[in-house]
C-alpha cells in the first residue's frame, strides 16, 4: 500500500494542489482585468492630453497670428494711430461693462439682503407669537399653582391648630385632601416645565435660509440695470462717442480705422473729456430711479415668468434733464448687447 501511494500519490494532496492551482488561476485572472482596466484608463488619459495638446497649440496659434497682424498694422503709418484710438476705445468699452456689472450685482445683493432681512422679521415675528402664546400658558398655570399651594397652606395650618377631638374625626379626610392638593400642583408643575421645554425650542430654531429672489424683484432690478447702462450711453452719445466705443468693444483690431493723426487725436481728446466727467459726475440715483420707472412703464415680457423685457419694448433711451424734462432717443441697448448688458440681467 505504501509503495501505490508512493507512486500514485495521496487524492487528498492532489485536491489541495488542484484547489491551490484554482486560486492561482483566479487571482493571475483578476490581476489581468486591473492591468487591463488600467491600461484602458491610461489611453483614455493620453487622448484627452494629446487633445488638450492640440487645443492649446491652436490657441497658441490664434494668438501669435493676432500679433502678427497687430505687428504688421503697426508697422503701416496710416494705422498706426488708428491702432492706438482702437484701444483707447475699447479699454473704455471694459470699463464700462465692469461698472455696469459691478452696479449689477451690487443691485441684487442689496435686494436680497434686503428680502432676507424682511424674512427673518416676519419669521421674528411668527416666532414671538408662538412663544408669547405658550408664555401666557405658563403664567396661568404659575398662578394656578400659586392659588393651590396658598389653599394647600391653609389647609395644613387648619390640621396643625385643631384639636384632638376634631382631628380624629376629620383628620383623616383633610389629609386625603391635602394629598389631592399637593398631587394637583405636582401635575402643573410638571406642564409647566413642558411649557418651558417648548418655549426654549421655540426660541432655539434655526432662522431660515435666503431665498431666491422672485420675478417682481428681478423686473425691477432689470428696469434699474438699463437705466444705469442707458446712463453710460447718454454720457458718450455726443459726437457719435457711444458707437465708436462700442464698434471697438464688439470688433477685432484692424477691422476699424479712424483716419488721420489729426481725427484719431481729436477722437481721443473727447474721451479723455468725457471720460474725466463720468469719473467726477455728481449722484444721479435720482434720475436712475426715474429713468427705471420709465422704463418699467414700457416694458414687456414674453411671459410672468420671464424677468427680462423683450428687447423691442425697451427701444427707447430716456434723457432726464437738471429740470426734469424727459427727451426720448431712439436706442436697443439691449437688442445690441450695449456694455455686455445681456451678461449682467438677472434671469
Amino acid at each position: 500500500m505504501a509503495s501505490l501511494t508512493a507512486i500514485f500519490g495521496n487524492s487528498a494532496d492532489k485536491d489541495d494542489d488542484n484547489e491551490a492551482q484554482s486560486e492561482k488561476l483566479l487571482q493571475l485572472y483578476w490581476n489581468r482585468a486591473e492591468l487591463k482596466k488600467e491600461f484602458a484608463d491610461l489611453r483614455s488619459e493620453k487622448f484627452r492630453l494629446q487633445d488638450r495638446v492640440q487645443e492649446e497649440q491652436a490657441t497658441t496659434a490664434r494668438i501669435q497670428q493676432k500679433l502678427d497682424h497687430l505687428e504688421n498694422l503697426l508697422l503701416d503709418p496710416e494705422w498706426v494711430y488708428s491702432i492706438v484710438t482702437y484701444y483707447q476705445l475699447r479699454g473704455l468699452y471694459e470699463k464700462c461693462g465692469r461698472k455696469l456689472a459691478r452696479f449689477a450685482e451690487q443691485l441684487k445683493q442689496n435686494r436680497e439682503k434686503r428680502k432676507h432681512s424682511e424674512l427673518l422679521d416676519d419669521w421674528h415675528e411668527q416666532l414671538a407669537a408662538e412663544a408669547a402664546v405658550v408664555e401666557t400658558q405658563i403664567g396661568e398655570q404659575r398662578l394656578q399653582v400659586q392659588l393651590l399651594e396658598d389653599r394647600l397652606q391653609a389647609e395644613r395650618h387648619r390640621l396643625a391648630t385643631m384639636n384632638g377631638f376634631l382631628k380624629l374625626f376629620r383628620g383623616r379626610s383633610l389629609t386625603a385632601s391635602l394629598d389631592k392638593l399637593a398631587a394637583e400642583i405636582d401635575r402643573l408643575q410638571r406642564e409647566e416645565q413642558i411649557l418651558l421645554e417648548q418655549v426654549e425650542a421655540i426660541q432655539g430654531r434655526e432662522p431660515p435660509d435666503a431665498e431666491g429672489l422672485d420675478i417682481s424683484s428681478k423686473r425691477l432690478i432689470n428696469n434699474m440695470i438699463l437705466s444705469f447702462a442707458q446712463q453710460l450711453y447718454l454720457h458718450f452719445m455726443d459726437d457719435d462717442l457711444a458707437t465708436k466705443i462700442k464698434d471697438a468693444g464688439d470688433r477685432s483690431v484692424g477691422a476699424l480705422n479712424y483716419g488721420s493723426k489729426a481725427t484719431c487725436d481729436e477722437i481721443l481728446k473727447q474721451l479723455r473729456e468725457r471720460t474725466a466727467t463720468l469719473e467726477s459726475a455728481a449722484d444721479f440715483a435720482d434720475e436712475l430711479r426715474q429713468r427705471a420707472k420709465l422704463i418699467g412703464k414700457q416694458a414687456a415680457y414674453r411671459d410672468s415668468g420671464t424677468a427680462v423685457p423683450t428687447s423691442a419694448s425697451v427701444a427707447t433711451v430716456f434723457d432726464i434733464t437738471a429740470s426734469g424734462q424727459v427727451r426720448n432717443y431712439d436706442g436697443n441697448l439691449l437688442r445690441e448687447n450695449f456694455w455686455r448688458i445681456n451678461d449682467v440681467l438677472s434671469r
